[in-house]
């Protein structure tokens, strides 16, 4: 059962960074439960303010519904209790259904929203698929707004009117028209945070419109970094945002746009590159081929990161 009230969490959630853990596999491609746990344990021993499990970064996309409720039961099981865990609902609609109750189930305290597969679908469609799953948990609730899923801020408004349990917007797109309308719609009702690729690229600007966090990949093998990071751009402090950019980020980016997917498959590659080797990425995606794993590991020492190294 669920610790915080919707309205609690959104309060926990909105002033902290938030990251999601990717899911570790096996050499054959199994879930391996062991070092999962021990990633999201490491995870959740920083101040990060939330973990959301099974999402995209945990190529949630990849597993199946009893999959992503076993991913889901390890993150709560291997969490800290001040780092409140979130599951993913994804699919269609029944199984997005399914995934929320089973994230319930498993202790998990809210859920996001992911698009419905592969359709696209106009905003009648979206709010239905969005009141079935808030009507089917108690659990928290945050649209995912990206891919099949661009929620008008009309639809974002009926939503929360509707559901209490509603209680966050995070965007993919970076459409500022789209993101002004949003927030002068629905402004604290809901908290709003950012999930572009590679998010701390977008956070300073993005801060202006509201959207007071985002979800860092890097924290998962740069946590001290990503967190060094949110704090900057809290503060606003463009200098130190900008020298982090320079040193790391944007050459990371240019790595990770050498290949299709590498949006998972350079985090894996650089737990591996800082001695926490999770396996490997499930197709469709690849991983990093050796000449990008070693660029990446060159980049990661050059910008002092690999000195963040804690033992296992």
């Amino acid at each position: 059962m669920a610790r915080l009230t919707p309205a609690e969490l959104a309060a926990h959630l909105k002033d902290g960074l938030l990251s999601f853990p990717v899911t570790a596999f096996t050499p054959d491609l199994a879930f391996d439960e062991r070092a999962y746990r021990a990633h999201v344990e490491w995870q959740s021993g920083y101040d990060v303010a939330g973990l959301f499990a099974a999402g995209g970064t945990g190529e949630g996309f990849s597993l199946s519904p009893a999959e992503s409720a076993a991913v889901v039961r390890a993150a709560v099981e291997s969490s800290r209790p001040e780092v409140p865990v979130l599951a993913s609902a994804g699919g269609a609609t029944w199984q997005a259904v399914e995934n929320a109750r089973a994230a319930e189930e498993a202790g998990a305290e809210g859920l996001l929203v992911l698009p419905p597969y592969l359709t696209e679908c106009d905003q009648q469609g979206l709010e239905a698929h969005v009141d079935a799953i808030a009507s089917a948990t108690r659990l928290a609730i945050i649209v995912y707004n990206r891919g099949t899923a661009i929620y008008a801020a009309e639809t974002v408004e009926r939503l929360a009117d509707r559901h209490p349990n509603v209680i966050g917007f995070k965007d993919a797109i970076g459409d500022i028209e789209h993101l002004a309308k949003v927030y002068a719609r629905n402004g604290d009702r809901l908290f709003y945070l950012g999930g572009l690729p590679t998010a701390e690229t977008f956070a300073l600007p993005l801060l202006q419109m509201g959207l007071s966090t985002y979800s860092s990949a890097l924290f998962n093998f740069a946590p001290e970094f990503a967190l060094d990071f949110y704090r900057d751009v809290r503060a606003q402090d463009r200098a130190a945002v900008t020298e982090k950019l320079s040193r790391f980020v944007l050459p990371y980016v240019e790595i990770r746009d050498r290949g299709h997917g590498y949006g998972v498959s350079i985090v894996k590659a650089g737990l591996r590159a800082v001695g926490r080797d999770v396996g490997p990425v499930r197709p469709p995606l690849h991983d990093l081929r050796e000449g990008e794993y070693a660029d990446l590991a060159a980049l990661i020492e050059r910008a002092g990161i690999a000195t963040e190294r804690i033992a296992s």
